[in-house]
């Protein structure tokens, strides 16, 4: 392995790492405020960390002479893109944020990267084909979330784990929209974008439906910050940066830990032990996601 590409694979799996812990953050919030103001407040700050990253970014590309200063009509792109996905991410974000209040973090980090195998089901509406081995992955991971959140009784499951499987539902449409604007637009300016609206919209609704509370919100200020600061802004530059040196299906199988991490952060920081049957249920959705990212003997031919 090239010392540039276990540079890549070390940055990406700090990135996993911070975003496996955020779920730990999410969790620990809920002890004073509401998802709605949690989520306003973290994308606004969100928001906000990435203007200099952007910024920088800029900076580097006009000291090498590659800068190109958008046209009107990028940046009418850039402004539909960056309010259809946050739109949708208000959706995913706000349903993982009300999930969290009645599951545990490691299994909503679990639940949560279910979207890895929905968004290929989705493409059937867009005429695109489902290779077999995604189908065999959908069945593992079903299982393994019936192990996972299905009760003890074999007869129901959690309302927390709804919500957040209506969640990865959501992100699944939300990946399907960056899929198709990140190719015209800047990736890092979008990203800002969308957090400034999903934080106004988050706000809408903080004010429509609960009493923020400035001491509350300073009292959370610790997972807001490292929501907002880590999660945003350090993780996505770490995945900018390491992506540029690792292949796309190693990235994509490293970054898969983000829900381990979840479940370990979980026992570490809240004490959230699983039963051997949740462990159970946590293996066999792991495996699914590993096997959906693994390339084809075509694609490997290639």
């Amino acid at each position: 392995m090239k010392n540039s590409e276990l540079k890549g694979n070390l940055l990406l799996m700090l990135t996993a790492l911070i975003w496996g812990c955020a779920f730990v953050a999410q969790s620990v919030s809920m002890d004073y405020i509401g998802p709605f103001t949690f989520q306003s407040v973290r994308s606004l700050l969100g928001a906000a960390v990435l203007v200099p990253v952007f910024l920088i970014l800029d900076a580097g590309k006009k000291k090498a002479g590659t800068y190109q200063a958008p046209t009107g009509e990028e940046k009418k792109t850039l402004l539909i893109a960056g309010i259809v996905c946050g739109c949708i991410m208000t959706v995913a974000a706000n349903l993982q944020q009300i999930g969290i209040q009645y599951t545990s973090a490691g299994k909503a980090g679990f639940i949560t990267a279910m979207y890895i195998l929905i968004v290929p089901v989705l493409g059937l509406f867009l005429k695109k084909k489902v290779p077999g081995r995604i189908w065999l992955c959908i069945l593992i991971a079903v299982v393994g979330l019936y192990l996972l959140s299905v009760t003890e009784g074999f007869s129901s499951i959690s309302k927390g784990d709804v919500y957040v499987l209506l969640c990865a539902l959501a992100f699944s449409f939300h990946i399907m929209a960056v899929d198709h604007y990140a190719p015209l637009v800047d990736g890092v300016r979008l990203s800002s974008i969308q957090f400034l609206i999903c934080g106004v919209l988050s706000g809408i609704l903080m004010f429509l439906f609960e009493e923020p509370n400035l001491e509350n919100i300073l009292n959370a200020a610790v997972p807001i910050l490292y929501a907002g600061i880590m999660s945003c802004g350090v993780a996505y530059t770490l995945q900018i940066i390491g992506q540029k040196y690792t292949r796309p299906t190693i990235a994509s199988l490293i970054m898969s830990l983000e829900s381990v991490f979840a479940v370990l952060a979980g026992i570490v920081v809240l004490r959230e032990i699983p039963t051997a049957r949740e462990t159970m249920g946590c293996v066999l959705m792991f495996l699914a996601i590993i096997i959906a990212q693994l390339p084809s003997r075509r694609e490997q031919a290639k």
